[in-house]
C-alpha cells in the first residue's frame, strides 16, 4: 500500500481529500503545520483527521520560522504583489512543503499530497518547493485528477461528502467562500466573492480585524524598533518574531488596519478576486519603510524598489527555493545592515500616520536640509551641478530642437 503525507488544514478541501485518498487505498499521514492560525482549534483538527482515518496526524510548530526566515526577509524587500498584496499565503507555502517533506522522510511516505486546485497559485508553490527540496518526489494533487473532479464537481458536493461522513467543516452551502489563515494574514476567496458586484469587505466575517467604522474613536500609538531591518521590539518590549507579529495583529486588528479587496493576476493566467486582512504585517511594512527613509541612501533604496516587484512575483509564483532568490536574499541582508531605529505610529480607524522616527544611523542632516540660511550646504554649488547634468540635453536640443 502506498503512503503519503497530506498538507492538512482541516478545512473543506483537505478534509474531503483526506477521506478520498483513504478511499483510494493510501495510508495518509496528515500534517498540520502550525503557522499561528488565529481562528483554528488545533486539537479538534487532529482529532478530526484521526476520526476520518488518517494513519497519523501530526502538528509541526513553524510559527517562529515562518516569521523569522520567510516573512521578515520579504518585509525587508518591501515586496507586495501587484503593489497591494502582502503575500501572506504565498510566503507560507514553501515552508509547509518543507515541513511535510520532513515528516514524509520520518514516516517513510513516498508521496506528498495537497489540496490546492488546478486553477490556483498554491499548486505551483507546493510543487515547485517540493521538487526543489526533493527532486523526483511524487506529488498528488487530487484537483488535477479527473475522477476526483467528477466526484466533486463543486463545493456543494464536497460539503455533502463531509456531511455523509460526519466531518465538521467551516464552509456551508449558505456561506461557501474559502479561507486560508496563518499569523501573517487571513485570505478569503471563492463562493459569493467571485461576483465582483458583491462588496467583499461587507460580506466576509473577518477573523483578525474590526471594520474601521467600528474601531475606537481615539488614536492608539504604537512604537516598533528594528535592528538591521529586522523588527525586534514593540512598545519598547523585546519580542520573538512571532510574538511581534501576534502583538501587532492585536493592536492593528482592533484599529481596523490592513484590509484589502483586490483582483489579482494568478500565475496560471487568470484573474481572481481575493479579500485579505493583515493587520500586523501592514504596520510592519509602514514602520520598516519609515526607518529605511532615514538610513538607506537614495541609489540603494531605488535599486531595491526596482527589484522588489521581481521578488514579489517569485514569492507569489512559488520560486522560493531558487538560485535567483538565494542571491536576492543575500543582497537584501547586506542592504539592510544600517536599517536600525525606532518608529512611533498613530493608528486610527484603518489608517496609519507617522508620529516620530529616529535612528543612530540616520542620514538625515537637518543642517544640510534646512531651508534657513547657513548650514554646510552651499547653494552656489548647484550651479555647476546643473550645468553638468544638463549638458546632454543642451547638446541634443541643438541637434534636434523640440517644438514648443
Amino acid at each position: 500500500m502506498s503512503s503519503c503525507v497530506l498538507a492538512y488544514s482541516g478545512g473543506l478541501d483537505t478534509s474531503v481529500i483526506l477521506g478520498w485518498l483513504i478511499d483510494e487505498g493510501y495510508d495518509v499521514h496528515a500534517v498540520y503545520v502550525d503557522l499561528g492560525q488565529p481562528c483554528e482549534d488545533r486539537q479538534a483538527i487532529l482529532d478530526k483527521a484521526r476520526r476520518v482515518g488518517a494513519k497519523s496526524a501530526t502538528i509541526v510548530d513553524a510559527k517562529e520560522e515562518l516569521c523569522r526566515d520567510f516573512a521578515f526577509p520579504v518585509l525587508q524587500w518591501q515586496a507586495k504583489y501587484e503593489g497591494v498584496y502582502l503575500l501572506g499565503t504565498s510566503i507560507a507555502r514553501p515552508l509547509i512543503a518543507k515541513k511535510c517533506l520532513q515528516v514524509a522522510r520520518e514516516v517513510g511516505a513516498d508521496a506528498f499530497a495537497h489540496g490546492a486546485t488546478g486553477k490556483g497559485n498554491d499548486q505551483c508553490r507546493f510543487q515547485l518547493a517540493a521538487e526543489a527540496l526533493q527532486p523526483g518526489i511524487r506529488v498528488i494533487a487530487p484537483w488535477r485528477i479527473e475522477r476526483f473532479r467528477q466526484q466533486f464537481p463543486g463545493r456543494s458536493e464536497m460539503i455533502a461528502y463531509c456531511n455523509d461522513k460526519q466531518i465538521p467543516v467551516k464552509a456551508s452551502a449558505a456561506k461557501p467562500y474559502s479561507s486560508d489563515e496563518n499569523c501573517l494574514h487571513i485570505s478569503y476567496e471563492a463562493g459569493k466573492l467571485e461576483d465582483l458586484s458583491v462588496n467583499g469587505v461587507e460580506l466576509v466575517e473577518f477573523g483578525m480585524t474590526v471594520s474601521p467604522q467600528q474601531a475606537p474613536d481615539q488614536v492608539e500609538t504604537v512604537s516598533v524598533s528594528f535592528e538591521a531591518g529586522v523588527p525586534v521590539r514593540v512598545n519598547g518590549e523585546p519580542l520573538s518574531p512571532h510574538a511581534i507579529v501576534a502583538t501587532l495583529n492585536q493592536i492593528g486588528g482592533r484599529n481596523g488596519i490592513g484590509r484589502v479587496d483586490m483582483v489579482e493576476n494568478r500565475f496560471v493566467g487568470m484573474k481572481s478576486r481575493g479579500v485579505y486582512e493583515a493587520p500586523g504585517m501592514t504596520i510592519l511594512y509602514e514602520a520598516h519603510r519609515l526607518v529605511e527613509q532615514l538610513t538607506l541612501d537614495r541609489d540603494l533604496m531605488h535599486l531595491r524598489d526596482r527589484l522588489a516587484p521581481e521578488v514579489a512575483e517569485m514569492v507569489y509564483y512559488g520560486f522560493w527555493y531558487h538560485a535567483k532568490m538565494d542571491a536576492l536574499m543575500a543582497f537584501i541582508r547586506e542592504a539592510q545592515k544600517p536599517v536600525t531605529g525606532e518608529v512611533r505610529l498613530k493608528l486610527y480607524k484603518g489608517t496609519i500616520a507617522v508620529d516620530s522616527r529616529s535612528s543612530p544611523y540616520s542620514l538625515y542632516d537637518e543642517g544640510i536640509a534646512t531651508m534657513e540660511g547657513g548650514g554646510s550646504y552651499n547653494q552656489t554649488d548647484a550651479e555647476g551641478f546643473l550645468k553638468i547634468q544638463g549638458l546632454p540635453t543642451r547638446v541634443q536640443a541643438r541637434v534636434r530642437p523640440r517644438p514648443f
